[in-house]
């Protein structure tokens, strides 16, 4: 019978592996950890024996022998929003993907306090590195971060205490709102994401943007909290208006909210008479395509975000050399049913 892990009735070990190639324990240990002083063909042998028997390293004796832990914190504020949710679901894959593991802490309302309980408790943890994600990266900004822990921010401007990951936030409201103005819309009133947030500053920084670039005045802001509930308590200040004829919220969510405020004041969407509204929103969400109508939005590259976050990270783990610059990801205007000509 054909040796594996299952058969064995225990995780194989790197003796098992030695038995079954026919070498020492040196030498799987040297295939293992990448060493060159192995033969091609020796090599061959060895991993094609660590595949059969399904083996693993033993995180532990990993940790000792590179003093690294193979796992990476992440500092969230909540995941009750859709794009931190989605997010950290691209940064699991991405951890994964270089065979990392995740230690998540979420910090609730308690700010700056949360924040440094939480770099504490992924110190003491011993993880080689952390990412902020978001609404949490303006706590990072004001906080001191431990000496020799690696740290990425998501969403944050440049700091050379660490490195930055972002969407082109400013570029994707702008191209937004650019489209509404294309339609014929004399101006796009926005619905923008709490003051806090280097997201939502950012993409208030592309509304403006587009409308000064057009020679358009901006309206006044209307602001909700990133949620549904909160664009239909707000937005029907914005819904009452019969001047309004085109939205640009914030984000998918805050759209959702915006589009309910409008069905309940009788304004349809987008509508090409007399009181219809066009509305966009931002971050292109998976039921995006499935709200009614189906919602033109700026798409967020989560997947990319989160590959090159946990590769900033890794690579400085990995090197010793603290992470630093920015990078900056496209978005992407996908337009469909919400928005029409004026």
């Amino acid at each position: 019978m054909t040796e594996t892990s299952e058969s064995l009735g225990r995780r194989a070990s790197m003796a098992d592996v030695a038995a079954r190639a026919g070498v020492s324990g040196q030498t799987v240990s040297r295939v293992v950890n990448g060493s060159p002083r192995v033969d091609p063909a020796t090599r061959a042998r060895v991993e094609a024996a660590l595949a059969a028997l399904g083996y693993r390293p033993h995180a532990a004796a990993r940790a000792l022998r590179t003093g690294r832990s193979q796992t990476i914190g992440v500092i969230v504020s909540t995941l009750a929003s859709v794009g931190n949710s989605r997010m950290l679901e691209a940064v699991a894959r991405a951890a994964a993907d270089r065979d990392y593991a995740l230690t998540v802490v979420t910090l609730g309302a308690n700010g700056r306090e949360a924040l440094a309980g939480a770099f504490d408790r992924l110190r003491g943890q011993g993880v080689d590195g952390a990412l902020v994600l978001n609404e949490a990266s303006a706590l990072a900004r004001e906080a001191e971060p431990p000496r020799g822990l690696h740290l990425v921010v998501v969403d944050s401007p440049a700091d050379d205490r660490f490195a930055v990951v972002e969407s082109d936030h400013e570029g994707g409201a702008r191209t937004a709102v650019e489209h509404l103005l294309a339609l014929g819309h004399e101006t796009v009133w926005h619905l923008a994401g709490p003051e806090a947030s280097y997201a939502a500053a950012a993409r208030e920084r592309g509304w403006r943007a587009a409308l000064e670039g057009a020679g358009v005045l901006a309206p006044p802001v209307v602001r909700g909290d990133w949620s549904s509930a909160s664009a239909l308590v707000v937005g029907g200040s914005i819904a009452d208006r019969p001047d309004v004829s085109a939205v640009f919220a914030a984000n998918d969510q805050m759209a959702l909210g915006m589009l309910r405020a409008l069905a309940e004041a009788g304004r349809p969407v987008p509508g090409s008479g007399a009181g219809g509204v066009s509305v966009v929103g931002f971050d292109d969400v998976p039921d995006a395509a499935q709200y009614a109508p189906s919602l033109t939005t700026v798409r967020q590259d989560f997947d990319v975000l989160g590959h090159r976050a946990v590769a900033a990270l890794a690579e400085g783990i990995e090197s010793g050399v603290a992470p630093a610059g920015v990078s900056t990801v496209p978005t992407e205007l996908i337009v469909r049913a919400s928005t029409a000509p004026r």
